[in-house]
């Protein structure tokens, strides 16, 4: 933002006649109260822009919220580690003298 140096006309003020004086004061109240109104209506649009864009983005997460509940999303298989268990093959499941372990219990840790 630039800042602007206000130099106001000395020599005009001091030798100015009352009159002068008066009709200058009321043309810079003027222009002081058109910038006013210039300055509300911005503040006027950029409040109006500002709530349509809410909204516009409100409606959006409407709509996907709405269509995940039509639409629910299936869930991907999760990614297998390299150290993890391996999934038992149908083959080995109708096995029956095979016994399958699908979890590992964890070691008791000694603290002692």
């Amino acid at each position: 933002m630039t800042t602007r140096r206000i130099a106001p006309p000395w020599d005009y003020l001091h030798d100015a006649s009352d009159p002068s004086l008066e009709s200058f004061a009321l043309s810079r109240l003027n222009h002081a109260a058109n910038i006013r109104r210039e300055i509300e209506a911005l503040i006027d649009q950029w409040i109006e822009d500002t709530a349509q864009a809410l909204l516009a983005q409100w409606v959006r997460e409407d709509r996907t919220m709405t269509y995940s509940a039509i639409h629910p999303v299936k869930a991907k298989p999760q990614a297998e580690f390299a150290f993890a268990d391996p999934v038992p093959s149908p083959r080995m499941l109708r096995s029956a003298d095979r016994t399958v372990r699908f979890t590992r219990r964890p070691r008791p840790i000694d603290c002692g």
